[in-house]
């Protein structure tokens, strides 16, 4: 565990691996298929879908991470304006889904590159998310411009369910992956609420950053998670916690069992974006730590101390997306400058005078803390 943490925090640009350039635009999102861990899909500006094998087949030190198929701009199915949001199904390679400005969320057969359906919406598509979990339903959350939450059956090819209670444009969506049917939603009306979507009136909580200690005399006031657009969510790994980004230029953890913002202070988190952000969290390793994209960097946290641990620079304009890669410990990140780059911890494995370092590093940075020693606290 301990030698994992060392990877996180050494990772550094690959220059000796490419990620094949497909886009023509921004890559505005991509996902690691959660079963191998092999394909990852980017979705970009300009409406095109990438495939990529990120396995070395060729075992030499530098190679290319080739796409090994597209929805490109001559595709009959393709987006006709930009892909805001690609997943994978969770449970096998064999179907992924895509959300973007053309009001549409298409999912996609994987071996025909033919979209097997396609929900249609009255306004764009921010953001949509299948859960990682759940066994007894086959939902997709989307977030779309107007205010209402949908919910989409695979089953069925209709939308089945409305969450109503935000106010404007659902900028970001993300299902528990502790509990299949608790849903967390994010809106430009500042607003983060949790839903079990089993329940009549949906909503649970109203995450309330002053955790109910401010005057509530008005009411518009009251539980605001963020003083500004909430653009990013991101469930902790067990589930536990909830990260948010806002435009108000802060991100924040809650406790999802019970909605108190836990305090912890990242300082300040620029995020200018008008749509969604997509960050995401390590696994595979403890403590956790937090990407974040920051102008044209992605800033590196650790989750539960708040403390910065590096600045990753590579890309020349704005970072809209990043997505983990627990098996090798590693990052991938995509950009308005139309790159995917891949970042990797350092090959050299620490020199014995090293380990001593960063023993004695512990007693200074949290994020070198033994994972045994303080994780029952923290959590």
């Amino acid at each position: 565990m301990i030698f994992l943490k060392y990877r996180v925090l050494k990772l550094e640009l690959n220059k000796d691996r490419d990620v094949e350039r497909i886009h023509g635009n921004g890559v505005n999102t991509l996902d690691i298929e959660p079963v191998e861990r092999r394909y990852m899909l980017s979705g970009g500006s300009d409406g095109v879908i990438a495939l990529y094998d990120l396995e070395n087949f060729s075992r030499n030190v530098h190679y290319t991470c080739k796409a090994i198929c597209s929805v490109g701009r001559n595709h009959p199915d393709v987006h006709k304006y930009s892909v805001e949001t690609v997943q994978w199904y969770p449970h096998d390679t064999g179907m992924f889904t895509s959300s973007s400005f053309d009001k549409t969320l298409k999912i996609w057969d994987t071996n025909t590159l033919q979209p097997a359906d396609v929900f249609h919406f009255e306004g764009t598509v921010y953001s949509h998310h299948m859960s990682p979990v759940a066994t007894k339903h086959c939902l997709i959350a989307v977030g779309t411009k107007g205010p209402k939450v949908q919910l989409c059956d695979l089953k069925s090819g209709s939308c089945s369910h409305i969450l109503q209670g935000h106010r404007q444009e659902i900028l970001a969506v993300s299902w528990s992956p502790r509990y299949e049917y608790i849903l967390a939603t994010a809106s430009a009306d500042s607003k983060v609420k949790l839903w079990d979507i089993r329940r009549a009136s949906g909503c649970l909580i109203t995450l309330d950053q002053h955790n109910g200690e401010k005057s509530k005399a008005s009411s518009e006031a009251a539980n605001t998670a963020h003083n500004g657009r909430v653009n990013g969510l991101c469930f902790t790994r067990d589930g536990l916690h909830l990260l948010t980004t806002g435009t108000d230029d802060r991100m924040r953890l809650w406790n999802s069992s019970n909605g108190e913002n836990t305090l912890v202070n990242y300082g300040k988190v620029c995020n200018e974006s008008r749509k969604g952000l997509k960050f995401t969290i390590s696994h595979g390793c403890s403590p956790e730590f937090v990407f974040v994209p920051y102008g044209s960097t992605i800033a590196v946290y650790t989750v539960y101390s708040g403390e910065l641990i590096t600045m990753l620079r590579g890309h020349y304009n704005t970072v809209d997306c990043c997505v983990f890669q627990p098996n090798f410990q590693e990052l991938y990140s995509g950009s308005r400058d139309c790159n995917i780059l891949a970042w990797v911890p350092a090959l050299r494995e620490p020199l014995p005078d090293e380990d001593d370092e960063v023993v004695s590093h512990s007693q200074k940075n949290p994020a070198f803390q033994d994972a045994w020693s303080s994780g029952d606290e923290e959590g």
